[in-house]
């Protein structure tokens, strides 16, 4: 990999070389990062080379990925999501402009995508053939749908609470999944001594720093879809710290290689029943964890497993921290609906929650220009969207009957 240098600890900055077995720091245990040669990146590719590929997948970055230059590109389409700029909306939260960047048409519905069809080429180049993960669901349910269309087998830890709907995606798929009776950090916990006993190739995303390479595809799109001319904020529902850490490291590349020539503040928004790195924000301390109290499940994390390359996200883009109601995010899942025609699940909607909460505060100033991320599909929560928008009218096959419904409903014809 010509492109890549090295994988680098984010706590002590030791370095090592970036294999596809490479995990966390042998030294202190910390989370590593890969480490780019730009300069071999613009003598490659440029803003006006980009724009003349024809595939309208995350591979099209292949300059700005670790991957080698044998590996086989997974044939589900991931990646080069819609990108809407919303005016109806702008103009109802009262903001000059604003994105809304739609991840839950990925193949399996999530952002996540990303993250596993990296996986499959890193284990292809490690020479595994079964790869294994702990979820609250999204992660999961991708690397499910990526391995199997890839043929790899996958067992997959998911706490008891995870939706049915995405339950179903991963037995549809073929995994092999193990229901945790406990918490996430009680299934992150099993999974991960699983994956040490059985050598099984680890798709963690807070372990395995090539996974969050997949995730920045999100910003390197986001950039080219603006033409590179970036907006001020780039607002992200925030969990595990895997997906805003993924983010951030996107823009940061792109402003290494002179894509880009500014660097967006970025918007976490966490659920108010579980913000655990907000709060460190907000206190000025460390981390420490929390309870999951959320009806958001993909960020109903007590016990982030990426904190500091999340901390270091919000920390070094001068960005903000934004704590939102269940209430505010089943809110926002309407607001995204209505006027977007974007269906998202709860932990999808709650970047957009955010950012509607940070201009009503005053936190966002009136004249910015914002990218509201969208994480996953509506579909995979179908509960939680019927408590969102509502049930339908229920009636008698009668026209009086219709027309007192309608009454009833404030409908006017």
């Amino acid at each position: 990999m010509k492109n890549v240098v090295s994988a680098v600890c984010v706590k002590c900055g030791a370095e090592y070389e970036a294999t596809p077995n490479v995990t966390t720091c042998k030294k202190c245990g910390g989370i590593l990062d890969i480490k780019y040669d730009y300069n071999y990146i613009k003598s490659q590719v440029s803003p006006s080379v980009m724009s003349d590929r024809r595939d309208n997948s995350m591979w099209r970055y292949k300059e700005f990925l670790p991957v080698e230059g044998t590996s086989k590109v997974p044939k589900l389409r991931v990646g080069w999501s819609p990108f809407y700029e919303e005016k109806r909306l702008a103009e109802q939260l009262g903001i000059a402009k604003l994105y809304v960047k739609d991840d839950g048409i990925n193949p399996t519905g999530s952002l996540k995508d990303r993250a596993s069809a990296m996986a499959v080429v890193k284990a292809e180049e490690a020479g595994r053939t079964t790869i294994a993960c702990s979820s609250t669901g999204n992660a999961a349910s991708s690397l499910a749908g990526n391995a199997a269309a890839a043929g790899y087998e996958t067992f997959i830890f998911v706490p008891e609470r995870a939706p049915k709907g995405k339950v179903a995606q991963l037995m549809m798929f073929g995994a092999h999944v193990i229901s945790v009776k406990g918490s996430y950090e009680d299934t992150f916990r099993l999974s991960a001594e699983a994956i040490d006993r059985w050598g099984w190739y680890n798709r963690n995303a807070a372990i395995n720093p090539y996974l969050m390479e997949g995730k920045k595809t999100v910003s390197l799109e986001i950039a080219e879809q603006l033409n590179w001319k970036m907006t001020d904020y780039v607002a992200i529902s925030v969990g595990d710290g895997c997906t805003i850490g993924g983010v951030w490291k996107g823009f940061k590349d792109l402003y290494a290689a002179g894509f880009i020539d500014k660097l967006p503040k970025i918007i976490s928004v966490q659920a108010e029943g579980c913000h655990p790195l907000n709060r460190a924000i907000e206190e000025g301390k460390d981390w420490y964890p929390m309870e999951e109290n959320t009806l958001a499940d993909s960020i109903a994390v007590g016990v982030p497993r990426n904190p500091d390359k999340a901390l270091n996200a919000i920390r070094e883009s001068k960005g903000l921290v934004i704590n939102v109601s269940d209430e505010e995010i089943l809110a926002a899942m309407r607001l995204l609906g209505r006027t977007c025609g974007v269906f998202a699940e709860p932990a999808g909607a709650t970047g957009t929650a955010g950012v509607k909460k940070g201009i009503e505060k005053g936190m966002i100033p009136k004249d910015a220009t914002i990218v509201s991320v969208v994480t996953g599909s509506g579909l995979k929560d179908v509960n939680n969207a019927i408590k969102a928008a509502g049930e339908p009218m229920a009636i008698e096959p009668d026209m009086d009957i219709l027309l007192e419904a309608f009454k009833k409903g404030g409908i006017l014809l």
